[in-house]
């Protein structure tokens, strides 16, 4: 196969690109670099995924190129039997500050990339977010019990599903462009006959990922734990969300695009058996490293959702996917990466 990975230069679209040139296709990377502009990071870090597979993999074609620009995605995608679509504005902070900014990335760039797959009869892989669910989440009762909230509900005990309600609710900007784009998807899945497929992450986690305050917190606690960096907790710390270690998600793409099913919308995330707080997070971290980042409270963020769970039986029908690697295990690894790499966070 040739596989288009866009926003391959991100955390998740760098692995999708490393696991499908391991596996002997021909890969083209997209990406235009923005990371550094749009979230404020060192250059030393936003370059970090790019310059990694640049110098690993010589037989991956890297394109400094923006999703933005329609004739740009036609080009890029000639011949490509599959589009991994992971190029976004990731930020909800971002998304408020400049939401037509985002709509342009978010909304206006996923159809490019739909027109180019429609385009080719290629497959395309969409990474939505569990933020198209918005504030409806926060109409389900939650409890606290010790560091954590959890649904009062028993109906959502094995989490959200694929049918949870998007309308009628706050969603962030953010939420709003990422929603429009994944209903495009869907739509050119039956309008247009193509194989898409829609997979509404959680938070996904793992190596080679630079996290900051307004993205990424799996990894950015890990940074801060280790680099003596301060912590601020939006909320009281008790929200929880499951987590999912990179290589599964890439996994269940994979699994997607050599399947035969057409146009599917899955959720995805570690599920039920994957999740802790942000407290929780803290005090495994300082478990397997001997340190507890300094840390203050200051008002919940807009939208923030108290509990978000994925509910992951469809994708385990349809796909025969589940999470393979533990979240403690993970957390380890993810120490493990961030110690070996500390010039990394000035």
């Amino acid at each position: 196969m040739k596989i288009l990975v866009t926003g391959g230069a991100g955390f998740i679209g760098s692995h999708v690109a490393e696991h499908y040139i391991k596996a002997g296709e021909d890969v083209v990377v997209l990406d235009n670099l923005s990371r550094m502009r749009l979230l404020g990071t060192h250059a030393r870090n936003a370059l970090y995924n790019w310059n990694y597979l640049h110098e690993n993999y010589a037989k991956i074609q890297l394109v400094k190129g923006d999703v933005r620009r329609l004739e740009e995605v036609k080009r890029v995608s000639k011949g490509v039997d599959a589009i991994v679509h992971a190029a976004a504005q990731v930020a909800v902070t971002t998304s408020l500050k400049n939401p037509l900014l985002d709509f342009e990335i978010n909304a206006r760039g996923t159809l490019n990339v739909l027109e180019a797959a429609r385009i080719n009869d290629a497959a395309i892989v969409y990474t939505s977010t569990n933020k198209v669910y918005g504030e409806n989440v926060n109409k389900i009762p939650v409890k606290k019990r010790g560091k954590r909230y959890y649904f009062a509900d028993a109906k959502y005990k094995n989490g959200i599903d694929e049918d949870f309600p998007v309308d009628l609710c706050g969603h962030s900007p953010y939420g709003c462009s990422k929603l429009a784009a994944d209903l495009y998807v869907q739509d050119y899945g039956s309008t247009y006959g193509m194989k898409t497929g829609v997979f509404r992450l959680s938070c996904i986690y793992g190596e080679r990922q630079v996290g900051v305050e307004d993205q990424g917190w799996l990894s950015w606690f890990a940074i801060a734990t280790l680099t003596n960096k301060h912590l601020t907790i939006y909320g009281d710390g008790k929200q929880v969300r499951d987590a999912l270690w990179v290589d599964d998600l890439v996994s269940a793409f994979d699994k997607f695009i050599r399947s035969k099913l057409r146009h599917e919308v899955f959720n995805i995330g570690g599920g039920p058996k994957n999740t802790l707080s942000l407290l929780e997070l803290l005090d495994l971290m300082q478990k397997l490293t001997g340190k507890r980042a300094k840390i203050s409270f200051t008002e919940w963020r807009k939208a923030d959702q108290r509990v978000y769970v994925s509910a992951i039986p469809k994708i385990w029908r349809k796909l025969k996917w589940k999470p393979r690697v533990r979240l403690s295990a993970g957390v380890e690894r993810m120490l493990t990466w961030v110690s070996e790499n500390l010039t990394l966070f000035p």
